[in-house]
Parts: C-alpha cells; structure tokens; sequence
C-alpha cells in the first residue's frame, strides 16, 4: 500500500489519477507500491511478465529495443507524467514484454497492480482515453523513428540530433549510437569527419558545436 505521501506526489504528476472517484482511488493506493531505481538498473526486460503499471514521479526511463547482436535502439523515454507504452501494451493484450526498460537516472515510481488498471480502463473514461491516447502519440513518434532509419542517411540523422541539443552536448559516442539504432564505431567515425570540417570539437563526454548552420544545412538535405 503507497502512502499518503506518495498518493499526493501522484495526484500532482498524473492529474487523470487525482480525478478518480472516491472507490478507485482506494483500490490504487491499496494495490500500488512504491518503488526507486538507481540510474542504469533495468525495470524490465524482453520477455518478462508484466507485474504492473508504472507512474513514473521522478527521474527517467528509456525503453531499448536489443538485437541479438547487443546492438541497441532507443524506441522512446518516459518522462514523469507520462505512462509507459509498452506496458499499457503487455496490460492490455496480456502479453510479455518485446524490449527493455532501463533508469536512465535516479528515479522513483509507483507500480499499479494489473487488476487494478484493469479497473481503471473498464471504468473511468478518462483514464481510458489517456491510455489509448497515449498509443496514439507513441505511434507517431515510432513512424518518424522507422522513417528516420530507413530513409535518411545517418550523417544527417547525426547532424539532426546534434543540431537539436544546443551547443554544448554532454554524452557518449555509445547513448549516440543507441539513439540513432547504429554503433559506437560508426558514430564515431561520423563525428570524427565533422570534426574534421570544423563542425565541431569533441572531447570526453562532451561535443562542442562550432557550425550549428552546417550540421542544420546537411540535416535538411541541403548540404
């Protein structure tokens, strides 16, 4: 059982949940638990049963699809506020888990048991209509990425995601890599060419952006 502590921080992060009526809101807190994670712990993984639905509170999540190869792809993050499409997915079809789930930082949560969602989606409109809406926006998101993959070479891939952080970008060759569905060795040799033009400097963990207007001009294609 969550706390009334708990209960509060998700009534502020998840407003369809502070709005349900007085017996399902019982029924949550009495069959949810709260849970932390330390950065880099899975949360799940391909095929693993469900246990539950996550209402993430803080932190972040990102969701991997894994090659049998262990190359890696980024499918999308989840942010607090935001439900999990993978397992409302599993939830639904009663299915397990097709990819991973991993902390990308600290994080704290709440799992909500699958009787209960069940309960929430047969009853409560607009907790339903959130769920599938929620399918509806990950859907997109997931056409634009197999577009991306399959259509657009991934210099301009690169040059996009670059061009998008700013200036000043803390990450590795590897989390590059496993956004764009590539290897760290490729990535690297693209970045190495870009620096090689002057786009930009590349130390540890860290890219400069010297010419933002060229990684933008060969992001559009026009370079």
């Amino acid at each position: 059982m969550i706390s009334h502590e708990i209960q509060e921080l998700v009534d502020r992060t998840f407003p369809v949940i502070r709005d349900l009526p007085v017996p399902l809101r019982q029924s949550l807190v009495q069959s949810s638990r709260h849970v932390s994670a330390s950065a880099g712990a899975s949360l799940f993984e391909s095929g693993d049963h469900c246990a539950g639905f996550f209402l993430l509170l803080s932190g972040g999540v990102r969701v991997i699809k894994t090659s049998v190869e262990g190359r890696q792809m980024l499918l999308y993050r989840i942010e607090p506020g935001q439900f999990c499409l993978m397992t409302s997915s599993c939830l639904l079809g009663q299915t397990a888990y097709t990819a991973g789930g991993i902390a990308a930082t600290n994080c704290e949560f709440v799992v909500m048991s699958p009787a209960c969602f069940d309960l929430l989606v047969h009853q409560h409109t607009d907790f339903r209509v959130a769920v599938f809406r929620l399918f509806s926006d990950r859907l997109a998101d997931l056409m634009q990425l197999i577009e991306e993959v399959a259509f657009h070479r991934l210099d301009q891939r690169l040059a996009r995601l670059l061009f998008t952080r700013g200036q000043e970008i803390y990450t590795s060759h590897q989390s590059l890599a496993d956004e764009l569905g590539s290897v760290r060795v490729i990535v690297s040799r693209v970045l190495g060419n870009f620096e090689d033009q002057g786009w930009l400097s590349l130390e540890r963990g860290h890219i400069r952006i010297l010419n933002p207007d060229a990684l933008r001009r060969l992001a559009s294609g026009s370079s």
